[in-house]
């Protein structure tokens, strides 16, 4: 039977968990799913930004939403976040992980990179979405059904111009950064494949550079001459179709796949 557009990205009644979703992209994500229907849970560390954040989502969208506290460096914080997510509604359809980031946060120049950022990093943006994959993975699996949604980043497929921070009195990328959001990338294919007779999706968002309001005007500037499209993403708009895309039944046929969403930069070099 064929369905109308509207009918696959309907996400009424599901669950989405987002980690990392009170601010920027990641609330960004929350919010397209609860307009389309989605009843989500936000995680981060600090609690009282979870319900925040899942309180504007319940006013905005009148959907159904709830604020938990997860360390996702710590295995038990996670578990019982998905424990906690899962008996709110009985089920979690869709989890996204966008918790991780800090890249260019700390001492960023490969040289004088420390050893403990370099392993944090590569605990919050790889492990910590490891963990989060395998709770969830369990539970789908049992279910016969979910869609998962790594973030990733370009930094995982094109190498970066360090000029171009120094001109724009940004702090670089670390090496690291790209190790990590490189291996989330690797971790989703074989995942996919590994899902794949339970029914469950698994892929990967990849952003370019999204104007967050945080970034010095000259960066900001040679970014954007340097993408395709001329600018950075923008938070509030940007992001949002390609989630619920991926998050809906309108990707019903789609996993193992990078969705990269950059204005064109990374093909571009």
């Amino acid at each position: 039977m064929d369905k109308q557009v509207k009918h696959l990205l309907d996400m009424t009644g599901k669950v989405a968990v987002i980690t990392g979703g009170f601010a920027n992209l990641g609330f960004d994500i929350a919010s397209a799913l609860a307009e389309y229907g989605c009843m989500v849970v936000i995680t981060s560390r600090k609690k009282e930004k979870a319900q925040d954040a899942a309180a504007r989502i319940q006013e905005s969208y009148g959907v159904d939403a709830l604020g938990l506290e997860m360390d996702q460096q710590c295995y038990s914080s996670v578990s019982n976040m998905a424990e906690r997510a899962i008996a709110w509604k009985g089920h979690v359809d869709v989890l996204v992980n966008n918790a991780g980031g800090g890249a260019g946060y700390g001492e960023c120049d490969f040289f004088k990179r420390t050893p403990e950022d370099m392993a944090s990093m590569i605990q919050t943006n790889l492990i910590g979405s490891l963990f989060c994959c395998q709770v969830f993975c369990r539970h789908m699996a049992q279910r016969k059904c979910g869609t998962i949604i790594n973030l990733g980043s370009i930094a995982a497929i094109v190498g970066r111009n360090r000029e171009m921070y120094v001109r724009g009195k940004k702090m670089q990328q670390p090496v690291d950064y790209a190790a990590a959001k490189g291996g989330v990338v690797g971790m989703t294919r074989d995942l996919a494949a590994y899902m794949a007779p339970f029914h469950v999706r698994v892929n990967v968002l990849s952003p370019g550079a999204f104007d967050c309001h945080e970034l010095p005007r000259t960066f900001t500037e040679a970014f954007g001459e340097a993408t395709p499209l001329g600018r950075l993403g923008l938070i509030g708009s940007d992001i949002k179709g390609a989630a619920l895309f991926l998050a809906s039944d309108a990707s019903a046929y789609v996993t193992g796949h990078n969705l990269v969403v950059d204005g064109g930069f990374s093909i571009c070099k």
